[in-house]
């Protein structure tokens, strides 16, 4: 689990008080990747003209919205911050028919936070993707993997097959594959993304995944 977790979050507004939404959700996605890539996070923060403590207030604000006994669930909170979003879109996912909408996040220009919605509103998944038209990285050997680069659909597809397995947080995913190295030699790896976004390798991946799963994306 994350050694530097929030306490209990007090109840309140969704944003800190001076901050815009957006501002104040982006410090939300930062405040899960401090623990990999502090530099990475302080120079985000002087970008948003935010302190460690508006972040942690954010984060905060943001848990107390989601867990609230009376909270809206749903997309709600993500609209609350984010306001409307950039676009809506029908997707279908094997048998099953869902909602994507995608927000601007400035901080990663080339980026859209996306929110897959279901029945009765319902969030199937949230996380940074690729946005439309911006140029993806090549990714070739495992020295292309560098932090926030990438995203997890990317790495799926660069390294197929890939197979997912449970992150430390709920917002954390892991990837089990096989790379070339940077002298060609193929090496089991695990990609940890936050929010969607690399963050690190983490290890060797197992011969057999616990869930046997592939997460290469279809066609």
């Amino acid at each position: 689990m994350n050694g530097t977790a929030d306490t209990d979050p007090p109840a309140g507004s969704g944003t800190p008080s001076g901050l815009p939404g957006p501002v104040a959700f982006q410090l939300v996605l930062l405040r899960r990747m401090a623990d990999h890539h502090p530099g990475l996070v302080e120079d985000a923060l002087r970008t948003l003209r935010a302190s460690r403590a508006d972040m942690r207030e954010a984060n905060r604000r943001w848990q107390a919205r989601m867990y609230a006994p009376r909270a809206r669930g749903g997309v709600q909170p993500y609209r609350a911050l984010l306001g409307t979003p950039e676009s809506v879109t029908t997707r279908r996912i094997g048998d099953l028919t869902c909602e994507a909408l995608a927000w601007a996040v400035p901080l990663w220009p080339d980026l859209r936070f996306e929110v897959l919605t279901g029945t009765r509103g319902a969030v199937w998944n949230a996380w940074l993707v690729r946005a439309p038209g911006a140029r993806a990285p090549d990714l070739r050997t495992t020295e292309d993997l560098t932090p926030w680069s990438c995203t997890v659909d990317e790495v799926a597809r660069a390294f197929a097959p890939a197979r997912p397995r449970e992150g430390s947080a709920p917002t954390r995913w892991q990837l089990a594959c096989t790379a070339p190295g940077p002298d060609g030699t193929p090496r089991d790896i695990v990609a940890e993304f936050t929010w969607g976004l690399y963050q690190r390798l983490t290890g060797s991946a197992p011969a057999t995944p616990a869930d046997g799963r592939d997460l290469t994306p279809s066609p």
